[in-house]
């Protein structure tokens, strides 16, 4: 406690008496959804005790020292406050501040209860009043709440600076990563019309396995055990989908049936895969500083990866001229490497990726380009979420070849909608599109066997 009584000394307070929890710590703070909710009252203690513990805290040294003593001290603050305000308050709603204060002095304030729920994937911020979150697939409008526009834009210099960018009107939109991972996308004033907004996109801990994928009905074990054999015989694979379907979820869960001695080089904007692989080598791009100087692209990277006797390639996703080199490599040896594009189909996905390779600006004709694409990718992977909010895998395509200047696929298997349930769930089934694929040549020579029942499986889905 020594560290701290130079503090309550400041700020004209006696310290407890050895041996005493002060009130504060006597009731558990609650977390239910009600006690997120801040008042004006709220937010105008929780500002005042916010100043005072800054002009008297050394943040650096109080970081070192556990969060239970730090919060006891707060709780001191909080009560001599409130007496000399004379304000009324509940033990909870005194509880709730001292967390929310813990929160601005140590965290990201009014997002540090969503960031501790695992069930939420995304945190969506369109100004201080409009705070909502994706659970299991669904937005839903919360009830946090920032102070002000100037609150939120503090949140936000926050957490750019901890990864060395910053954020201002010559800068007006950034990307950033969190402790956890969780990726963070922020516009501000003049481009952002109604004041800051924010995007955070989290990636948990926990890799989902094949087994969960099963359980939850994203795809049937069958097409699990199909592209295992696929990625086990070294198939290069294009996982395609649209925003938020599940594309790097799915690219972490067939990475893991890469052959651990196989040497993997993934390259990302922000990093995102959770490979499990022993030899991993992470390449994250850079961008350029304020002067336009210093920014390292995916292409780049790409080059340098080509140079590092590469088994795979993994790129988190094309987006622009690295998809020329990425296939060149595909070409020339790097076989099995897998990479996500947005797309809707199959199909979207290849005239999309022609587009990106015509961004390399070298001239090579178009037909040249389509052959590549057909020589180099043989299997896509197309992922989608649905209006019920699940996601699932809704066809495993194969490249049968070029067909009047377009890359022709086939599906092997698929996601067959049937209808919508009484309470709005999505109903179909998965299926076998009863096509041979002409891949099972090449898992033959890889030495690769299927049960020979793998194309019997139908798996219904009436959630």
């Amino acid at each position: 406690m020594d560290s701290f009584r130079p503090i309550s000394r400041r700020i004209g307070m006696k310290p407890p008496p050895q041996g005493k929890a002060s009130p504060a710590e006597k009731v558990p703070v609650p977390s239910t959804q009600s006690n997120l909710r801040a008042t004006s009252r709220t937010f105008e203690l929780k500002g005042e005790i916010h100043r005072k513990l800054i002009s008297v805290l050394n943040i650096d040294k109080v970081n070192l020292l556990p969060r239970d003593r730090v919060r006891m001290e707060i709780g001191r603050v909080v009560e001599k406050l409130l007496q000399e305000q004379r304000v009324p308050m509940t033990t909870a709603e005194e509880n709730q501040i001292i967390e929310e204060v813990l929160d601005e002095v140590f965290g990201l304030g009014p997002l540090e209860p969503l960031l501790k729920e695992p069930s939420i994937s995304d945190i969506l911020i369109n100004g201080p009043n409009k705070v909502y979150v994706e659970r299991f697939g669904k937005l839903m409008l919360t009830g946090i709440r920032f102070k002000d526009n100037a609150h939120l834009l503090h949140v936000i210099e926050k957490i750019v600076s901890k990864v060395g960018r910053r954020v201002d009107e010559a800068n007006p939109i950034v990307d950033a990563r969190l402790p956890d991972g969780s990726r963070v996308n922020a516009i501000i004033p003049p481009l952002s019309l109604d004041g800051p907004s924010m995007s955070i996109r989290r990636f948990g801990k926990h890799v989902i396995t094949s087994e969960e994928l099963i359980e939850k009905r994203t795809i049937m074990k069958s097409m699990l055990e199909f592209i295992a054999a696929c990625v086990a015989a070294k198939t290069t694979i294009l996982i395609s989908g649209g925003t938020g379907s599940g594309k790097t979820t799915t690219l972490n869960a067939i990475s893991r049936f890469i052959p651990e001695e196989e040497r993997i080089v993934t390259i990302e904007d922000t990093a995102e895969l959770q490979l499990q692989q022993r030899h991993v080598v992470k390449f994250e791009t850079r961008p350029p500083n304020l002067n336009k100087e210093g920014g390292i692209n995916q292409r780049a990277l790409v080059r340098t990866a080509l140079r590092m006797r590469p088994d795979r390639i993994i790129i988190g996703e094309c987006r622009g001229g690295e998809a020329l080199d990425m296939l060149q490599a595909m070409n020339t040896g790097v076989e099995g490497s897998m990479t996500t594009i947005h797309a809707n189909t199959p199909r979207d996905a290849f005239s999309r990726l022609e587009a990106m390779m015509l961004m390399a600006d070298l001239e090579i004709p178009s037909k040249v380009l389509i052959q590549q694409l057909a020589s180099a990718i043989k299997m896509v992977c197309q992922v989608a979420r649905l209006q019920d909010g699940s996601r699932k895998i809704t066809s495993i395509a194969e490249v049968v070849g070029v067909e009047d200047g377009r890359v022709m696929t086939q599906d092997i298997f698929f996601f067959e909608r049937t209808g919508m349930s009484p309470d709005g769930k999505v109903q179909g089934r998965f299926r076998w599109s009863g096509v041979q694929p002409k891949i099972l040549d090449r898992l033959r020579m890889a030495g690769i066997k299927l049960r020979p029942d793998i194309f019997d499986e139908v798996v219904e889905v009436n959630l």
